[in-house]
């Protein structure tokens, strides 16, 4: 992923921020959820097998967290082409192939 800077309406010509993974074909579409103007985060789906949720801090896009850093508590299922997460009251919700997996904080 990577964050552009907008000036007078103008994207700056190469990005400002990116993250160290990178998302091979068919790439991503990432969701931002924040609290007003803070606690701002993105998450963004790699499409590959199992699929892996990346969280990522929207304010310098280092990572949170990770869906393969648990083994397998957190995995996902096979990956697809459209997996877009959904981020609502503090949870994450990524629809996969067969279920749809619910991540937030653990109790």
């Amino acid at each position: 992923m990577k964050a552009f800077k907008i000036t007078n309406a103008r994207l700056s010509a190469g990005p400002i921020l990116q993250t160290s993974n990178t998302f091979r074909y068919p790439g991503t579409t990432p969701s931002i959820s924040a609290n007003g103007t803070s606690n701002g985060m993105v998450s963004a789906v790699e499409n590959t097998t199992p699929a892996v949720l990346h969280a990522c801090d929207a304010g310098d896009l280092h990572e949170l967290y990770s869906s393969n850093q648990a083994g397998s508590r957190d995995q996902l299922g096979v990956g697809n082409k459209f997996i877009t997460s959904t981020i609502v009251n503090g949870k994450v919700y990524v629809g996969t192939t067969n279920s749809v997996e619910v991540f937030g904080l653990l109790p």
